[in-house]
């Protein structure tokens, strides 16, 4: 309960970038650019993998996942960042910030296991590729995916219920443009030190194990590779993983960025600009990565668009003959 002095937090005030006033403008086209790239060029991986035969394969099976977490994250935060832009201030209910908090925890923290899944998948191709097809069928693949969703829905649902039981009073504004759970947990008049601990334990649940079992994936797959006389396959053996090892480079490097690096008086300030990171450059990255560096992408893209033009010259040259 709040004191008889403060009064019950039923909202919350987002600042935003109001330091960037300045640049709204530019902001808010750079903005809403990537935001239409990542919608589509996410949503055109999802589309290919769906309808093309020859991409229903595990690798691409795990990276429509990845995609539709990409889109899923970025329609959480970007929406409501170029509103805030617009109207320089944005205001949630204090339910509205737990439920926004409680959807980008399970699509982001999801993807790390929807990553190291993938490096499981790249090991198995790899290392091998004589039992591949055994080792994972689709059964196996969609029992994977489905369990990562589970398993980080139930753990960031029981983080959040916590968080519900708080009290905050008082401050109801954060230096932010979405409902973090630092700036929020700053809020918090109540102790926070079992959240903090539950947090804590999650992370390294989370971020860490998922992180060494892809560091011992490309380890043998490393040593896997040296171990082929030609450089012809190394090259081949490579270039089947490069895509998947930047992709794991930008988002483990993302969260470095944001919460390894030194905590100071700023820390809060910018790791509000640093977020812009995993909201939205990775998953722009994604699909540019996928589609300039995976042939198959590429040669499903084309016979798409190559059978898109084919059916509307076809209605257009059946509508001028009736």
């Amino acid at each position: 309960m709040c004191e008889d002095n403060q009064t019950q937090v039923t909202e919350i005030r987002l600042l935003g970038f109001q330091s960037l006033f300045k640049y709204k403008p530019l902001l808010f086209l750079l903005f809403t650019l990537s935001y239409i790239c990542i919608l589509g060029g996410n949503l055109l991986i999802i589309l290919l993998v769906t309808i093309i035969d020859h991409l229903k394969i595990p690798m691409f099976f795990f990276l429509k996942h990845l995609s539709i977490a990409d889109v899923l994250l970025t329609t959480c935060g970007i929406p409501m960042m170029l509103d805030i832009m617009f109207v320089e201030e944005g205001v949630l209910s204090l339910w509205g910030c737990l439920i926004q908090l409680y959807f980008f925890g399970i699509f982001g923290f999801v993807q790390c296991f929807l990553i190291a899944i993938m490096s499981y998948d790249r090991y198995l191709a790899i290392c091998h590729p004589l039992r591949y097809s055994s080792l994972i069928s689709p059964d196996l693949c969609l029992r994977l995916v489905i369990g990562a969703w589970f398993l980080v829905i139930v753990l960031v649902s029981s983080e959040v219920f916590v968080i519900i039981q708080l009290n905050f009073c008082g401050l109801n504004y954060i230096d932010h443009f979405f409902c973090d759970i630092g700036p929020l947990l700053e809020l918090a008049t109540s102790d926070i030190s079992i959240v903090m601990l539950q947090d804590f334990v999650y992370s390294i649940f989370i971020l860490f194990f998922p992180f060494i079992f892809i560091i011992i994936s490309y380890f043998s797959i490393f040593f896997t590779v040296l171990k082929i006389s030609s450089s012809y396959g190394r090259k081949k053996a490579f270039s089947t993983c490069s895509s998947h090892l930047i992709t794991v480079c930008a988002y483990y490097g993302t969260l470095i960025v944001i919460y390894i690096t030194p905590s100071d008086e700023s820390s809060t300030n910018n790791n509000k600009y640093r977020s812009l990171l995993y909201i939205v450059v990775t998953p722009l990255m994604n699909p540019i990565i996928y589609s300039l560096r995976n042939n198959e992408i590429r040669r499903a893209a084309h016979k798409m668009i190559y059978i898109s033009l084919n059916k509307m010259s076809l209605n257009v040259h059946l509508n001028a003959n009736m």
